[in-house]
């Protein structure tokens, strides 16, 4: 009888902590672990090539190749920075002591290559469409010097064992805007024109629109497998043919909305509030792009310019 009578107390008093037991607090979940912040500046060499390199400032970002005989350069990126080309000259010296035997402007916008004379002062040759001395020399930027040496439609460079191409194949973001090609590692360097997976921005500012679909049709008759473009893709990634010909089909489907409403007397506003293109809603730059894009394609369709 004793041992049943202790047996309930006991059974009970375990009954009694039950409650007490399920109030207490569980251990706090261990905090998310996070991705370290982006550097500012950052070099990665470009994944089965042998000295090509991209150099990225923030969110611009050019290509430069290593040679047995020295580098070839492109775009200094110092946008907002104007000595902000030693920092590209700095981490090309990380990489190799060769010498920067020559400088490649893209085009004439500033946001990709004041911070020249860095460059300059390290002995680089700057080489760019003839168009980019027209648009620099009146404005004097002592930080962006004029190119050495122009060309019209095409030049090569060679260097080592690596050969560049130079190709000026008509108005697309600007008049002067070039595509550099490495034929033998199939990569091209486009900038502005050809963004990787987003929708374009600013950059329609100067936009050529009718003739750059002809332009992007010759980009995609190029041999080549791997576009660096000049802002950081969607993800960081390059791209591809289907990147470009995806951009090509953004740009005709913005042409064919905004003919409509601009042939229809609604350009400026009413064609600007109206203008829309659901099947990119969710592309990166959406909501900010599109105001650009409008605006660039009433001029066109409501305009004529």
């Amino acid at each position: 009888m004793r041992n049943s009578s202790l047996s309930l107390i006991a059974a009970t008093l375990a009954l009694g902590a039950l409650p007490a037991l399920a109030q207490t607090p569980a251990p706090a979940p261990a905090p998310a672990a996070t991705a370290p912040a982006r550097p500012a500046i950052e070099t990665t060499k470009v994944e089965g090539t042998e000295g090509v390199y991209i150099f990225r400032n923030v969110n611009h970002q050019a290509m430069f190749i290593v040679t047995s005989e020295g580098v070839i350069a492109t775009d200094p990126v110092a946008y907002g920075r104007p000595t902000g080309g030693k920092s590209y000259v700095d981490e090309i010296r990380k990489i190799t002591d060769k010498p920067i035997k020559y400088l490649v402007y893209s085009h004439h916008h500033y946001d990709h290559i004041a911070g020249g004379k860095a460059f300059k002062d390290a002995g680089a040759h700057i080489i760019a469409h003839k168009n980019v001395t027209e648009r620099l020399k009146p404005l004097n930027d002592p930080n962006t010097p004029l190119p050495d040496e122009t060309f019209t439609r095409r030049k090569t460079i060679k260097l080592g064992a690596t050969t560049l191409e130079l190709l000026y194949l008509g108005l697309n973001h600007s008049d002067s805007n070039i595509v550099m090609r490495l034929p033998k590692e199939k990569i091209v360097f486009i900038v502005d024109t050809l963004p990787v997976g987003q929708v374009p921005g600013r950059g329609m500012i100067d936009f050529y629109p009718l003739p750059t679909e002809e332009w992007i049709g010759k980009v995609l008759a190029l041999d080549w497998d791997r576009l660096i473009p000049g802002h950081p893709g969607a993800g960081g990634r390059l791209g591809t043919k289907k990147d470009v010909q995806d951009q090509l089909e953004l740009l005709q489907t913005a042409s064919a909305a905004m003919k409509k409403l601009g042939q229809e007397g609604k350009c400026w506003e009413p064609a600007e509030k109206e203008f829309a293109m659901p099947k990119y809603e969710k592309w990166p730059g959406y909501q900010n792009g599109l105001p650009f894009i409008a605006r660039r394609y009433c001029g066109l369709w409501g305009r004529g310019t």
